[in-house]
């Protein structure tokens, strides 16, 4: 394997940020269901280097995964961050194990990205992300806060989870919107307009969950049999297969595995021809 791989995955540029499209999502590091701390934080530590180590630089996290450890386990690991832009949200709290429930309020976000600013070590956050629209707020007052932080300096890019177009039209129409990330994967194509409209905006698309492949991996299915052709893994076809999608496409994987980040960033190294792509493109509905 090539010592930094995703550097043949391309890259997409944002507000003067520029990062390879295959990036990290740091999800995973922390403990089980995403709540508490690593069961080994020294190897959690290292999947965070060890991805940077092939290429890496655009990392992936929220306020909300630990809480907060997330966070504070990338200022460890890599901090002062030079090229590596680390995106992160807030919105989406954290009431339990299995609780997850949306804050909007203006205050309450500013609060939130305060303290992003500080566990990161930061002056400024790289990519600030609205996790989730909080229907029990005007969305314009949610908009309207993302673009007083744009604009204080507080963050040098914004980005919406989970919404539909008319959500993202109505959001730029407060603030400058870099990203959308949405549930998207190659057997799960619920976001294709959404994609569709982020590629014509030139709008960054971050598919979270981007390596599920459902029915598709099965023993005999396109995947399994795509992947057996290329030399590859499912997961690293799955990654592909996005890669070639949209070249807004900015996928995050995430493990708490060092073998496994090895893995999802050697699919950068992986080509489809465009009978193997069509064939995954054609075989689910979006």
């Amino acid at each position: 394997m090539s010592s930094k791989p995703v550097s043949q995955s391309g890259t997409f540029a944002f507000q003067g940020q520029e990062v390879h499209r295959l990036g990290f999502g740091a999800m995973r590091i922390c403990g089980p269901g995403v709540w508490g701390p690593p069961r080994d934080e020294a190897e959690a530590l290292d999947v965070l280097r060890k991805a940077v180590e092939l290429g890496v630089d655009f990392i992936d996290t929220a306020d909300s995964y630990g809480p907060n450890i997330s966070e504070e386990l990338i200022a460890k690991a890599l901090a002062p961050y030079g090229d590596v832009v680390i995106a992160t949200k807030a919105g989406l709290t954290r009431q339990g194990p299995d609780l997850w429930l949306p804050v909007g309020r203006p205050e309450y976000l500013r609060q939130q990205c305060e303290l992003s600013l500080r566990r990161l070590g930061v002056e400024a956050l790289d990519l600030f992300q609205l996790h989730r629209i909080d229907g029990q707020v005007p969305s314009a007052e949610q908009f309207g806060l993302l673009h007083d932080l744009l604009t204080e300096g507080k963050v040098k890019a914004v980005g919406l989870s989970e919404v539909s177009v008319d959500q993202i039209v109505e959001a730029r129409e407060i603030v400058e919107i870099s990203t959308v990330q949405n549930l998207y994967n190659v057997a799960n194509r619920q976001s294709e307009a959404v994609l569709e409209y982020c590629d014509a905006e030139g709008i960054g698309f971050i598919p979270w969950f981007p390596v599920a492949a459902g029915e598709l991996a099965r023993p005999g299915g396109p995947l399994d049999t795509i992947a057996a052709d290329v030399g590859a893994t499912v997961a690293q076809v799955s990654l592909a297969w996005l890669l070639a999608r949209s070249s807004v496409m900015l996928p995050i994987p995430g493990t708490s595995s060092v073998a496994h980040v090895e893995e999802n960033c050697g699919a950068a190294l992986v080509e489809l021809t465009p009978a193997q792509f069509t064939t995954l493109a054609d075989a689910v509905s979006s």
